[in-house]
């Protein structure tokens, strides 16, 4: 891609090399990542039907969760379907602008995810510290307008991404060892230095997952504190059970994505490029598979409308 000594042209495509090391087990790898986005796509369609068709459902509490479901479908989809081409039919090129619409889908969308979670820990202490306010103080319009601002956030933030990306000359290699297109992989075959990218990645970093982290910290504190106060021990534990899935939520979410973050930055040469790539891809696709099993179990309301809308199915029949 070196035209000259000093001028560069940006890649007509990427190649994505897949799982590097593992090439030879792609089809076996394919299988349990197909079954979670068949899964993820089930239950989440299933999840935003449900919270839609049942009226007992229209709270805040699950007006989130139906949000963070399209969430969750919005970025595996832009992802799996990708790697499973890869995977199956050794499809490997992406055209330079389709990666580019690729990486600011998954992380402006990871980044509005991380939002919705932060709401939902706000609504958790709402309900908990003032539940006879509740319905007050969390109204339709107020909802609407955080779910804007969060979306808004995400999105504003990651607009730079492909600008930035679509500055660097590339004049190396176009081989990417991954199953879709990260900022900071696609970044690091650029022969020309990145450390605006670094700086402004960063920088989102710290205004979306540490501030979105820091109010699930203070949010989940001062229920503790609103949960201890209470005097009746079954009170202590209905509020301490309604918390359950967020944590869950917040835990399946979190934890491979630090993973990914730091070791991109602070671990290229300490971690095995398959394990990075493997979590990478297990943080886009943990959250969808998992969530709406975890809220389905842990959410007696859910679990409640499923049997009631199976029970007027069989009677319909």
């Amino acid at each position: 891609m070196l035209v000259s000594n000093n001028s560069y042209v940006a890649p007509k495509s990427f190649i994505l090399n897949g799982i590097p090391g593992l090439e030879r087990v792609h089809v076996w790898i394919s299988l349990p990542f197909c079954t979670m986005y068949i899964i993820s796509l089930v239950g989440n369609l299933g999840l935003v039907y449900l919270i839609h068709h049942e009226e007992s459902l229209h709270h805040p509490m699950y007006f989130f969760l139906a949000m963070l479901s399209l969430i969750d479908l919005v970025t595996c989809t832009t992802t799996l379907p990708n790697a499973l081409c890869i995977f199956w039919f050794n499809l490997k090129e992406i055209n330079f602008n389709a990666c580019l619409a690729q990486m600011f889908f998954v992380h402006g969308f990871t980044g509005v995810e991380s939002g919705v979670l932060m709401l939902m820990a706000l609504d958790r202490y709402v309900a908990i510290r003032y539940p006879l306010h509740y319905a007050t103080i969390l109204t339709n319009p107020i909802i609407a307008k955080a779910a804007l601002a969060t979306f808004l956030r995400g999105v504003l933030l990651m607009i730079p991404f492909p600008f930035l990306v679509k500055r660097l000359p590339f004049c190396q290699s176009n081989i990417l060892s991954h199953t879709y297109c990260d900022h900071m992989s696609v970044v690091k075959l650029s022969c020309a230095s990145i450390k605006i990218n670094v700086i402004y990645g960063l920088m989102v970093a710290l205004l979306i997952g540490v501030f979105d982290i820091c109010c699930i910290s203070v949010s989940y504190t001062m229920i503790l504190r609103a949960v201890v106060s209470l005097s009746s021990a079954d009170a202590r534990q209905k509020a301490f059970s309604t918390c359950t899935a967020h944590i869950s939520a917040i835990i399946i979410t979190y934890v491979p994505a630090f993973f990914t973050f730091f070791t991109h930055r602070f671990g290229g040469h300490t971690i095995r490029p398959s394990l990075h790539i493997i979590v990478a891809n297990l943080y886009l696709l943990l959250p969808p598979t998992l969530n709406p099993i975890v809220y389905g179990v842990k959410t007696k309301q859910i679990r409640d409308s499923v049997i009631k809308l199976f029970q007027g199915e069989k009677r319909t029949h």
